[in-house]
């Protein structure tokens, strides 16, 4: 099977179940974020040494994967895909009590940056961030399953619990915004 199919050349593509869109439908745009959500996730797996994070990142990743197929697929078609599950949303949930008992509680809002692995969990949760807001303009017009946004909405917020975490592990000291009056 050759990788180009061609179908895509006058800017449409096929969602799972068949009806070909424009390739700025709100659909692709949220599977297409998540999709460069998953290549920064990547690049931040890669950038780490911790094997459990290494691990979770992993485990993510498929995560993700799944909810690209969700918002890519509709109809009949969404039934007969893997789905998130109110347990995904749940270890994520367990996984930032876990990180955020070894940290100090937090007093202001931290910049990002200090290291590069810190600086790339900033982009994954940005980029979760413009997810969420895509996935909102999907729902305004199509149904989309609560627990895709429940389980983005809390994939930001490990990102910066992560960020937290890896700025303690490698004992990089992490700015505090001070607004300045």
């Amino acid at each position: 099977m050759k990788i180009y199919t061609k179908t895509g050349d006058k800017g449409t593509t096929s969602l799972i179940g068949g009806t070909r869109v424009a390739k700025n439908h709100p659909r692709l745009e949220a599977y297409g974020t998540v999709d460069e959500l998953m290549a920064h996730t990547a690049l931040l797996m890669d950038s780490i040494n911790d094997a459990d994070d290494k691990e979770f990142l992993l485990w993510t990743l498929e995560r993700l994967m799944t909810l690209s197929s969700v918002l890519a697929a509709e109809g009949e078609m969404a039934k007969k895909l893997p789905s998130l599950l109110p347990e995904d949303v749940q270890r994520l949930e367990q996984k930032m009590d876990e990180m955020e008992n070894g940290l100090e509680p937090l007093r202001s809002f931290v910049l990002p940056g200090g290291h590069p692995a810190v600086s790339q969990c900033h982009v994954a949760r940005t980029v979760c961030r413009r997810t969420e807001r895509l996935i909102v303009s999907v729902e305004e017009n199509e149904d989309i399953p609560p627990i895709v946004n429940q389980y983005i909405n809390r994939m930001s917020d490990y990102f910066f619990v992560l960020s937290r975490k890896i700025a303690k592990d490698l004992q990089i000291s992490q700015k505090n915004w001070i607004p300045i009056v």
